[in-house]
């Protein structure tokens, strides 16, 4: 339901804002709602009773200057327009923060719905869910395909070591956060430290690619990728370790996670990859390494929030389950890296 200003959003200042910059966009008042789902970074619908539009800011409160970065997210979509990556068309960037109290983009809205259970597709049988998996890896391929350069993102990125700092990153993170034995995880440190792989041609990399960071119209379209908040320049196939982990048996250990994978018809991990290889051209004899990176990336991001459930920083529900997931996750790296 919408309401008049939803919460970090005064809808007021948005109009003037956009009267100003694209007169004539906005026809009527405009109301406004938050979309739930999002993790991190705040969504919007918000309408004039004609034009639809999405609003996107950061989380309310204190955040450094260099996370909820708008107009990084801004800049790759309005990059990518034009190339085979379905992405929204942007309106326009606000880096000032008197408008409405942080730093906004606005962009169209795009039709369709993200998938995020088992059953959404279970609704429209196996062949059509088929359709849509291996859609996703086509969409993932053709992003990987995009110039950087062609498309003024050279300098997005720093891809040389990428892989290097990837694990020096998350290895720093967990020695912030580790309050406990966690048997395996240093082993699984060690051994991706010991094992990188030579990175392929440098790529944008979405950072979170994922069927539910998509949105799938009626005709089993992907419309838009979302959630670009951790792109990048870098090598491509830690989009799809990630992407793997997500569709693992593993991650249904985790509160809350996406089970599309569960659905009917819906492509093993063998037919995904195959199909990402065939449409990218990419090597991915070493796609064990990304995945157990990817692991090690996801334990180490929930044996943080664990931590924080023990010191009595967190609000919420189920944070005391997180802690029983961190090895689930360990295991599921070492099995990778040992297979």
């Amino acid at each position: 339901m919408s309401v008049e200003n939803p919460p970090g959003l005064d809808l007021r200042r948005l109009r003037a804002h956009l009267d100003e910059v694209r007169p004539g966009l906005v026809t009527g008042p405009l109301s406004g709602e938050l979309i739930e789902g999002g993790r991190s970074n705040l969504t919007y619908s918000v309408t004039d009773g004609v034009g639809r539009w999405v609003v996107r800011r950061p989380p309310l409160g204190h955040v450094l200057p260099t996370a909820h970065d708008m107009a990084r997210e801004h800049r790759v979509i309005s990059a990518l327009a034009g190339t085979d990556v379905p992405v929204p068309g942007t309106i326009t960037l606000c880096e000032d923060t008197s408008v409405i109290g942080a730093r906004f983009y606005v962009m169209d809205f795009m039709p369709g719905v993200p998938l995020r259970r088992a059953e959404q597709l279970t609704a429209v049988g196996s062949e059509r869910t088929r359709g849509i998996a291996l859609r996703l890896m086509d969409t993932l391929a053709a992003l990987h395909s995009v110039d950087p350069a062609a498309v003024g993102l050279a300098d997005f990125g720093r891809p040389e070591g990428f892989l290097e700092r990837q694990v020096r990153r998350w290895g720093k993170q967990l020695d912030a956060s580790r309050s406990r034995d966690l048997p395996g995880i240093d082993e699984l440190r060690s051994r991706l430290a010991g094992s990188v792989p030579a990175s392929g041609p440098a790529a944008i990399v979405h950072g979170d690619y994922r069927l539910d960071n998509a949105l799938v119209d009626a005709d089993d379209r992907i419309t838009a990728v979302l959630d670009w908040e951790m792109s990048t320049l870098g090598d491509p196939l830690t989009d799809l370790g990630l992407m793997l982990v997500y569709f693992s048996d593993e991650i249904l250990a985790t509160p809350g996670p996406s089970d599309v994978h569960r659905a009917p018809g819906f492509p093993t991990g063998e037919e995904l990859v195959a199909r990402y290889a065939e449409r990218s051209g990419r090597d991915v004899s070493r796609l064990d390494w990304y995945t157990g990176l990817a692991f090690f990336k996801l334990a180490v991001i929930l044996e943080g929030i664990h931590y924080r459930y023990t010191q009595g920083k967190t609000v919420g529900s189920n944070f005391e389950y997180i802690g029983e997931v961190v090895p689930v996750l360990v295991e599921g790296g070492l099995k990778r890296l040992s297979g």
